[in-house]
């Protein structure tokens, strides 16, 4: 055992200065911190988020829908994760768990909210019939990789991301344990993606669109800087699928919505109309737009 090595108290106690990157909002806690209301726009569906690859889900999502001819007309609002916009009182109340993205759906008589990245895409493919099947096993095979992303992408994120990237110091347990999931996921994938072209079968789906919006990127090179480290050229069959996705024209727009970071043409900081992508772009506005 190392002198350095950690002994856990018999009861935590929170050290609000614990360090790392995202330390100042994180916090063991529920609920608002303070009072400030969402704003509303003139279209069925408001969506309040950042371009994370949760985010990203979302948006890519609403930009395949329009692109296929449905509907599905939105508002974008940036939620600024890093200044605590996710604990005011309007963004607790469409999502109790203070976790981007979150979106309300005025379609019916009373607004319905929908937070957790899955349950929107389900939400909007079932709404829309698009990018899931009816029924049957082709429906189900669907889920069964939904269900997958949402249940792999926290040791991706919140372990192999934070140890990786994040936390203030590197120690090689941490690194070396979910590094290797991380490759073990990739493997899954990889497997798959050998046998089919997509990853739920013959056809895209939300399955893809959930995915691609992590391991996609991650072997785009977009996530942690960690491609090298990983080997992700080595899952080749995963990085011609991220590259075949990577490629859609809804993909690309999608991926630039509610962006704050990045090359400023990229950045969408909110998305209200077709044309924003012309015309709002962080490089047409301005830096402090």
């Amino acid at each position: 055992m190392s002198d350095d090595s950690y002994t856990p108290p018999e009861v935590w106690t929170w050290e609000a200065a614990s360090g790392g990157q995202f330390a100042s909002i994180n916090r063991p806690i529920a609920g608002p911190t303070h009072d400030k209301d969402l704003p509303v726009g003139e279209h069925p569906f408001q969506l309040y988020s950042l371009a994370t690859p949760n985010g990203v889900k979302v948006t890519v999502m609403f930009e395949e829908l329009l692109a296929a001819g449905r509907d599905a007309e939105y508002d974008a609002w940036l939620i600024k994760i890093g200044d605590g916009d996710q604990f005011g009182s309007g963004f607790v109340d469409v999502n109790p768990n203070s976790k981007i993205p979150a979106l309300v759906d005025h379609t019916g008589e009373t607004p319905l909210r929908v937070f957790e990245s899955g349950s929107i895409l389900m939400h909007l493919a079932e709404k829309f019939d698009a990018f899931l099947p009816g029924h049957g096993p082709a429906r189900t095979e669907v889920i069964n990789w939904l269900m997958w992303q949402m249940g792999s992408a926290p040791y991706l994120g919140g372990g192999f991301g934070h140890f990786y990237a994040y936390a203030p110091e590197k120690w090689q347990y941490p690194i070396d344990r979910f590094a290797m999931e991380a490759k073990r996921q990739l493997d899954v994938l990889d497997q798959q993606l050998a046998e089919r072209p997509y990853i739920a079968g013959d056809s895209y789906t939300i399955a893809d669109i959930a995915i691609w919006s992590w391991y996609g990127q991650l072997c785009l090179g977009r996530l942690y800087s960690a491609g090298t480290f990983l080997d992700v050229q080595s899952y080749k069959h995963v990085m011609a699928w991220a590259e075949k996705i990577d490629a859609r024209p809804a993909v690309q727009r999608g991926r630039m919505v509610n962006r704050s970071f990045g090359e400023p043409h990229m950045q969408l900081h909110e998305r209200h109309a077709a044309e924003d992508f012309e015309t709002r772009t962080q490089d047409k506005i301005g830096e402090d737009a």
